[in-house]
């Protein structure tokens, strides 16, 4: 039997990330506390800045970042895994990288995602975003080997809607799927546990999903409602608010291959079956 304890951090991050770290530090020693030996965080945890220019002029190349080094100790002190959900990286082209970084227990980063699927879409009004101007999409998707060496692949926000990444990484045997995220609160209220439950349920794979929530430093709003969801959908915890704070789940991986046992839709057949 695989047991892993697993926490996911509900934060509500500014334009300055030794601030946001600060937020985030209090809550990590929380989870870390509660035995919890994989600790998420949203997207945007870094920073997060809907002023392009300010945003852009902030930003540096991932190499010798003073913030990301700390990061770092932060996982190597505490003795965990920690996502830290993303952060924006500089991409070399005028844009940035909106890229999560996977750090061992030893502080040492073991896997980065770049977001694949930018948030350009238009909710009605002013409410306008177009990622795809200030950031780099990636190309490839990323699974990793984590503690308790469960498998465990890495999405962004926005990438919850495209079903083919997380099949793709199901099939390549993803057990874990992070989907850190700062959902805008028309969404959230209508999709966010919706589409988590709906990836769990298809890849029959624990889903953690933390959020960023409530108003922020450069004005946006966000949903939080992190959450944390098991291969059959069921929801293990969850926060009913925006505030900062974070929930502890104990994830029974070999519950992984018990779904897909009973439900192996990878197995072939007639696409026009029954349920």
């Amino acid at each position: 039997m695989r047991k892993l304890r697993a926490a996911a951090v509900q934060l509500r991050s500014g334009i300055e990330p030794a601030a946001n770290r600060e937020q985030a530090m209090p809550l990590l020693r929380e989870a870390a506390s509660a035995g919890a030996r994989l600790i998420c965080t949203p997207e945007n945890t870094l920073r997060l800045d809907r002023n392009r220019e300010r945003m852009l002029a902030a930003v540096g190349p991932e190499k010798g970042d003073s913030e990301l080094l700390a990061w770092g100790r932060a996982a190597q002190e505490l003795g965990v895994w920690l996502l830290m959900g993303s952060g924006a990286i500089a991409a070399g082209n005028g844009k940035v990288f909106n890229r999560s970084f996977l750090f061992n227990d030893d502080g040492k980063i073991v896997a980065r995602y770049d977001k694949i699927n930018l948030f350009d879409v238009q909710l009605g009004g002013a409410e306008v975003y177009r990622e795809s101007e200030t950031v780099q999409g990636g190309e490839q998707a990323v699974l990793v080997e984590g503690p308790m060496g469960a498998k465990i692949g890495l999405t962004i926000c926005y990438d919850v809607r495209f079903a083919p990444l997380y099949n793709a990484l199901a099939k390549t045997g993803a057990e874990i799927i992070t989907v850190p995220a700062a959902f805008t609160v028309p969404t959230g209220q209508a999709h966010w546990e919706v589409l988590l439950r709906a990836r769990a349920i298809e890849t029959a794979a624990f889903v953690i999903a933390p959020a960023q929530g409530g108003k922020h430093e450069d004005g946006r709003s966000t949903w939080g409602h992190s959450v944390i969801i098991d291969p059959w959908g069921k929801v293990l915890a969850k926060l009913d608010h925006d505030e900062p704070g974070l929930i502890v789940a104990d994830l029974d991986l070999d519950q992984v291959g018990e779904a897909r046992a009973k439900i192996p839709a990878w197995a072939g057949g007639n696409a026009f079956g029954g349920p």
